[in-house]
């Protein structure tokens, strides 16, 4: 049974489902096909030799074929014979958003189409990149494991506020860069936003450095050694610049893969100067895998939260017992030996436990945050969440007294017990009322006049994340862009070119009698649009080689090889494809 976009949306956790899209497929032109087929066609020549094996046989198993842009509902009737599926989405996404999708083994596919002014490379995310170079490689399974595991490491990465003030202005610049109607000044300013964010962001979150390890690896990744290599990156594989650039040696530098990539910044609106080499996919994994190990999620403790601490972003703190704390960390106590001994958020928090919101403990009612001790309490050998009901009785702690709870550290709880919140015969939370809290050195942490007090228990903190512990009761809030793809409207004589780009794809298509006249008629209307190259070359693709018109052609297209570097280029390309056919 086919599965359907909006289907597959309406199985997305719902505070995902905001950046997503829906493929309107006609919405695409005749140029837009013309392009994605010009583009594959070379891509896939060329890659050949110099892309890893597995990249044209994962073509055709996930349903991308080389002639018209894919049709996101046959992508994912071949996809779920694997085990994924892809959504559209516009443009970059946050990079919280982009890895809980691959977490969930679901591609982020850019619903835009690059334009004819950007063939060679693209400074933003479409869908010639995030199809034909991402979904091929998931046919192999340590790829495919590769990928959602980073994907899951990034769901626990922390992030910080200058990470998302980094991607709104890469948005923006990317976005600015494809549209051929801005003006140089509007790109030399977001160019210079986007240097003074970098320059004012002073440390790299562990979110940062993840998607600097996603960079080099599944975006622009070599495998093999640095002498003799293969190409998997989908950057590199979507582009028919940088796919043959990055081959120089001696233009871009070759260095083999280890944690280390996460301390080399890139840049997505420019070719990269040097590249990463791995060994394996395999290999992929381990890098991945001791990256995550320095993290904050497998670290926890006072190492942990020091890392939430100068995020200032809301991050989730997890305790022994099970007990999750989400908020924006806002204060951390620790012992002499730098044992965390009590920690305290600020703003809107949530207490969870198994990632599920506790019943009355969600952002309203907690509006300005939650502060509990950690550690053992003084003569009490095990930590107080093991303790059975009629344990804690015989110790004097139950609910309506006055009870007095000392802990190692020196912190001091005391107040009227109301309430013993358990799960799976644990003690996950006391709520006190008439409370007062006091450090070990006598300061007050909580008076009793602040109301009632939610003291979560647990003896450490075993793990610290990024964002909420329940997104679905705690979403990621995050700001809409600043800057967007808009749908274009075309121009009277856009919409005849498309016409024309129409006629010799049916024609071609039809697999029949070519009508030579027609397309000597088409020819010349493009006296027209000097400039226009491609549908030149794809009259070109359909004419004897003895025509009078073939000649012309050609002649017209040598001639507007002087227009730029990338026409030169462009057109290079289609004479040498069109020669190799026609001999």
């Amino acid at each position: 049974m086919k599965i359907t976009q909006e289907q597959i949306i309406a199985s997305m956790p719902s505070h995902l489902r905001p950046y997503t899209t829906l493929q309107h497929y006609d919405s695409y032109t005749a140029q837009d096909h013309a392009v994605w087929r010009f583009l594959l066609r070379e891509l896939a020549t060329r890659l050949e030799q110099t892309a890893h094996p597995i990249y044209l046989e994962g073509l055709e198993k996930t349903g991308i074929s080389l002639d018209a842009i894919p049709n996101m509902d046959d992508m994912n009737e071949k996809l779920a014979d694997i085990g994924w599926s892809a959504v559209v989405v516009d443009g970059v996404i946050p990079s919280a958003v982009f890895m809980e999708l691959q977490a969930l083994k679901i591609l982020p596919i850019a619903l835009d189409m690059r334009s004819i002014d950007h063939m060679l490379y693209t400074p933003a995310p479409d869908i010639v990149h995030e199809a034909a170079g991402h979904a091929p490689f998931i046919i192999d399974l340590d790829y495919a494991d590769y990928l959602q595991r980073i994907g899951e490491i990034g769901v626990k990465a922390l992030s910080s506020k200058q990470d998302y003030a980094i991607y709104e202005a890469v948005r923006k610049l990317s976005i600015l860069k494809e549209d051929a109607s801005r003006g140089a000044a509007e790109l030399a300013e977001a160019q210079r936003t986007l240097e003074h964010t970098l320059a004012a962001s002073n440390s790299a979150s562990e979110a940062y450095q993840l998607s600097r390890l996603h960079w080099w690896t599944v975006e622009y990744g070599l495998v093999g050694n640095v002498n003799e290599y293969k190409i998997f990156g989908a950057g590199l594989l979507s582009s028919l610049g940088e796919s043959g650039h990055c081959l120089d040696d001696q233009r871009v530098k070759k260095i083999p893969l280890t944690v280390a990539a996460i301390n080399c910044p890139y840049d997505i609106t420019c070719e990269q100067p040097q590249l990463f080499v791995t060994k394996s996919c395999k290999h992929l994994s381990q890098v991945l895998e001791s990256f995550a190990n320095g993290m904050a999620f497998k670290q926890g403790g006072a190492i942990g939260l020091q890392k939430a601490l100068d995020c200032a972003t809301v991050a989730t703190v997890e305790y022994s017992s099970g007990i999750q704390l989400s908020g924006v960390v806002s204060k951390i106590l620790t012992d002499a030996v730098g044992n965390e001994i009590y920690v305290a958020t600020s703003g809107p928090s949530q207490l969870a436990y198994k990632s599920a919101q506790l019943l009355g403990h969600g952002i309203v009612e907690h509006p300005k945050g939650i502060a509990s001790p950690v550690g053992q309490l003084k003569d009490m050998p095990r930590c107080l969440s093991v303790y059975t009901i009629d344990e804690l009785r015989e110790l004097g702690i139950y609910c309506n007294a006055e009870i007095r709870l000392e802990f190692l550290s020196g912190v001091t709880v005391v107040g009227c017990l109301k309430n013993i919140l358990r799960r799976d015969h644990k003690n996950l939370l006391f709520r006190f009322s008439n409370c007062t809290v006091t450090g070990p050195t006598g300061e007050t942490l909580f008076r009793a006049d602040e109301g009632d007090y939610d003291m979560a228990i647990g003896e450490r903190v075993v793990s610290v994340y990024g964002g909420a512990a329940d997104k679905e009761h705690y979403p990621l809030r995050l700001l809409p862009p600043s800057a967007s793809h808009q749908t274009r409207n075309h121009s009277e004589r856009e919409l005849a070119l498309f016409s024309m780009y129409q006629t010799v794809r049916n024609m071609r298509e039809a697999d029949a009698y070519i009508d030579l006249a027609v397309l000597c008629s088409l020819h010349d209307y493009l006296a027209k649009y000097p400039k226009e190259w491609l549908l030149r070359f794809e009259i070109l693709e359909l004419l004897p080689a003895d025509h009078d018109h073939y000649h012309r052609i050609v002649a017209e297209l040598m001639a507007l090889r002087s227009h730029s570097e990338d026409y030169a280029c462009l057109i290079d390309m289609a004479l040498a494809s069109v020669a190799t056919v026609k001999s």
